[in-house]
């Protein structure tokens, strides 16, 4: 059932699309993934189905090395054309890591959790809800900052 689904996968608002291949790791679009975020979906899927990030070896073995749990929380909308790195970024490194999940929350859809976190532009990324990143920013500066969250 949708319930049991839900329930195994950690589901807690709906809609939700869970991308696993045999295994969940962790990356999930919360809303419809319309727009710029469609590209997402299927970035989403070639990843997955290639079994390759395309992270750099040094942020592989910082995620290979991770002791403590990190959540990324990146808030979009679809007509935003930055919001699409964001995401595959974020959803990058929760398919390195079994301790990072990634949830791309489309804003517009989810306004209580936008207002929450102070969400006035997209993309916005919230780490271990502590820490904000404005902007699709590179790697190093995402993993900085993951760094720093969880210091």
């Amino acid at each position: 059932t949708d319930k049991e689904a839900a329930a195994k996968y950690k589901v807690d608002r709906v809609p939700a699309t869970i991308f696993v291949n045999g295994e969940d790791r962790g990356l999930r679009f919360y809303g419809v993934p319309s727009g710029y975020e469609f590209v997402t979906v299927l970035e989403t899927v070639k990843m997955i189905s290639q079994n390759n990030s395309g992270l750099s070896k040094e942020t592989k073995e910082f995620l290979g090395n991770l002791k403590k749990p990190v959540h990324l929380q990146v808030f979009v909308t679809p007509a935003c054309p930055y919001c699409p790195r964001a995401v595959l970024a974020a959803f990058k490194m929760a398919y390195e890591s079994p301790l990072v999940t990634a949830d791309a929350i489309e804003a517009t859809e989810f306004p209580e959790l936008a207002m929450k976190y102070g969400v006035q532009g997209v993309p916005r990324t919230v780490i271990n809800d502590t820490l904000d990143v404005e902007g699709a920013v590179p790697e190093q500066m995402l993993l900085d900052a993951i760094k720093e969250a969880i210091a």
